[in-house]
């Protein structure tokens, strides 16, 4: 029998990368995130920076911007410097500097700590001794402007640095060496004055700015003319810091579809009698239309039974909005502890995640009227001529 000799074919394997390659891609990585940990500490040349957790483009500052200061803390020097007001109190003065910032093209320099007043906080921060100075007690009462907004987030639309950066004290100190070639101290000279003056102003390093004695915010007189408002009211709230964008954001996943009211009482329901002992409040329907039983007939055409309602509130009378939960799956930031302990310090941060679950509602009614578009729960405007009136609950009046 013939023998058949079996051809076995040799299988070609196909070579791997060769590890030069791999070792190329590594170098030229390393090369790259070297770059960059080493121009975010430059101030040779603008550059930026990606912060990978928030996807926001982080802004290097250097000399050759120019900058807008207008103190230390918001309000100050003026008559707040020794007083504390509201959250949106100081966000109305803050967006106005940071207003003026944007028509003069620069950068401005932003308090690095806000003050909270201590009505509007029972977080356990305030805490100071008798024996404190004015500065001490100032310091204990307040909070990082970081831990309340994301300077990077504002800083796509007002490039903005902190008054203990860095970058901040190099301005200090190379504008003082260039005497009244790199800085110009202004007072009483509106922001059209500066932009206008392009010889004196244009080309400073640094603007130190007095605003309004009375509060900042009254630099910008002609917020009534809507076409003048460059930064929105929503523009600060939307401004959040990462870690309250978060906390909203689990909050409102875990709301699903909903609605959302805020109901403010508190301080704006106060009242005081007049010399013939008369009691009078300067929103005569305030605190009829903010109880529960007027909010019901006031909503029942814009929230459907059932709907799950978030609530917030400065009432602090527990309970209080129970009578909703008859038609209503009604919810408040309380029960969402385990999100917020971790997070939350003080009021204001609160109260900033509180406003971001109200503007992620399907319908949010607010407790003021502002125009004819707005949902709110009384008709009573927010803005008041001052007139103390005889409250009114009646519901003919």
């Amino acid at each position: 029998m013939a023998s058949h000799k079996t051809k076995t074919k040799k299988h070609k394997h196909k070579p791997s990368p060769p590890s030069y390659l791999k070792l190329t891609t590594l170098i030229l990585t390393l090369l790259t995130l070297l770059f960059l940990f080493k121009n975010e500490f430059s101030f040779s040349t603008p550059k930026t920076l990606i912060n990978p957790k928030t996807l926001v483009i982080k802004k290097v500052h250097t000399l050759h911007e120019k900058y807008l200061y207008w103190g230390s803390r918001i309000d100050c020097p003026g008559k707040h410097c020794d007083s504390c007001e509201g959250l949106g109190h100081q966000e109305s003065s803050l967006r106005c500097a940071l207003e003026e910032a944007m028509v003069l093209n620069r950068t401005f320099v932003m308090p690095s700590r806000m003050c909270i007043n201590p009505i509007h906080n029972n977080k356990g921060i305030l805490h100071h001794s008798d024996g404190d100075s004015q500065d001490e007690r100032w310091a204990a009462n307040s909070c990082s402007m970081e831990s309340l907004y994301d300077v990077d987030l504002i800083s796509e639309t007002v490039p903005v640095i902190f008054d203990n950066s860095k970058i901040w004290f190099h301005v200090l100190s190379t504008s003082m060496k260039l005497g009244a070639q790199g800085v110009a101290h202004v007072k009483g000279v509106s922001r059209g004055d500066i932009k206008n003056d392009s010889r004196r102003y244009q080309n400073l390093l640094l603007v130190n700015r007095t605003a309004s004695p009375l509060s900042w915010f009254m630099e910008c007189k002609d917020r009534n003319n809507r076409s003048a408002i460059m930064l929105p009211y929503s523009f600060l709230p939307s401004m959040a810091s990462s870690k309250l964008r978060d906390a909203a954001d689990k909050i409102r996943a875990r709301l699903g579809d909903y609605d959302a009211i805020h109901v403010r009482r508190g301080d704006k329901i106060k009242t005081r009698k007049d010399r013939f002992g008369v009691v009078r409040t300067l929103h005569p329907h305030l605190d009829r239309d903010t109880r529960p039983e007027f909010i019901l007939g006031r909503i029942s055409k814009w929230v459907p039974p059932g709907r799950t309602l978030f609530i917030a509130s400065n009432e602090k009378t527990l309970g209080f909005f129970s009578p909703l939960s008859v038609r209503y799956n009604i919810v408040y930031s309380s029960n969402f502890s385990e999100v917020l302990d971790p997070v939350i310090e003080n009021n204001y941060q609160l109260f900033m995640v509180e406003r971001l679950i109200l503007m992620g509602a399907k319908t949010f009614i607010k407790t003021f009227k502002v125009d004819d578009t707005t949902l709110s729960l009384t008709d009573d405007p927010k803005k008041n001529s001052k007139a103390w009136q005889i409250p009114v609950y009646t519901i003919d009046e």
